[in-house]
């Protein structure tokens, strides 16, 4: 699959094949959020990271929004796909007629208040709405399931003082038309065609895939690394070892301070299993970088509850992991 061009999200240095692009669950944990917020922040500043939001949300929603149609009107059974619904709740009302006869527009606010409270938590008040990710995913969803280009802009936030987060969606023509600046610099970062031909091939690629070929293949190693936060799948001793050497040597992963060791479909035996695994805390603590678990078999559970050396806490799900090491190098920035 090509990447999406410089123009769209890779600008900003994000892997769309990374796992904070293919788990939706990760990007609305509020704890995960918070820090994620902080962190764009801090990178990019308030710009760029509002405009990096909306276009890993727009990602999403895009891509949740197709599964769902593919689920309605495809010739496999529902439920063997999902999900068949927004992973993020939004309400809409149609909104009065646009200047353009015929065009789409909406109103609608978020109840749950996820982004803003998440961003309340880790930066207090903005001057200007928040929500970002959550404009960009309504954005993507609305977008694929209306068949149109649709830009999602918050009116009001809870963050700065709104009694709700709401929003207009309207089409990009509509917002174009009406000349407002923050929508036609936002439309300049959102490519529409772009974004759907990268989303459907990717769930193409899903389709045509081999279930076997989402087993673990002990000669690859695909490793993810987004600013303090790595992720490490355990492929087997020798392999995972080797993966740790060679990134430990890479300027990229300097920054690296939180590693989480995917041990998903890993069995642990009570030998070299175990051996690879304490070499593995020592190389990661020899970074000066803390260890975290994720998706222990139950049947690994009690060698590793036997290692000499330990990682820093253990989750048996990866975007909890995920969301727990952004929290940890966020606290090693910012120590109380």
């Amino acid at each position: 699959m090509s990447p999406i061009p410089p123009d769209a999200i890779g600008v900003f240095g994000f892997d769309p094949e990374a796992v904070l692009l293919k788990e939706p669950g990760i990007l609305l944990d509020p704890h995960f959020l918070s820090a994620l917020h902080a962190e764009l922040r801090t990178e990019l500043g308030d710009g760029e990271a509002n405009l990096t939001l909306l276009q890993m949300g727009f990602l999403h929603g895009l891509q949740d929004a197709l599964r769902a149609i593919q689920t309605a009107f495809g010739s496999e059974s529902p439920a063997s796909r999902s999900p068949v619904g927004p992973s993020l709740a939004f309400r809409l009302r149609a909104e009065a007629d646009t200047a353009q006869p015929g065009a789409i527009s909406l109103n609608g606010l978020w109840p749950e208040r996820i982004e803003a409270s998440a961003y309340l938590a880790a930066l207090g008040e903005p001057e200007h709405p928040a929500c970002f990710l959550s404009a960009g995913y309504t954005s993507g969803w609305l977008t694929g399931t209306l068949e149109a280009d649709i830009l999602a802009l918050e009116s009001s936030c809870c963050t700065c003082g709104g009694d709700s987060c709401s929003f207009l969606a309207q089409e990009a023509s509509v917002w174009r038309e009406s000349g407002d600046p923050a929508a036609l610099k936002i439309l300049e970062a959102l490519p529409f065609a772009v974004f759907r031909s990268f989303v459907q091939a990717n769930l193409d690629s899903m389709d045509d895939s081999d279930p076997a070929s989402d087993q673990v293949d002990p000669g690859s190693s695909v490793v993810h690394i987004w600013g303090p936060v790595m992720v490490i799948p355990f492929q087997g001793g020798d392999a995972v070892l080797n993966a740790v050497e060679l990134i430990g040597q890479d300027p990229a992963a300097r920054d690296v301070s939180v590693v989480v060791l995917d041990l998903s479909g890993a069995i642990i035996d009570e030998a070299y299993g175990a051996l690879a695994l304490e070499q593995v805390l020592e190389l990661i603590e020899a970074w000066g970088a803390e260890a975290i678990f994720a998706a222990v078999s139950p049947l690994s559970e009690a060698t590793i509850a036997d290692l000499e050396r330990q990682p820093l806490m253990i989750h048996k799900d990866l975007a909890e992991a995920i969301a727990a090491a952004f929290q940890i190098a966020d606290a090693q920035r910012h120590p109380a």
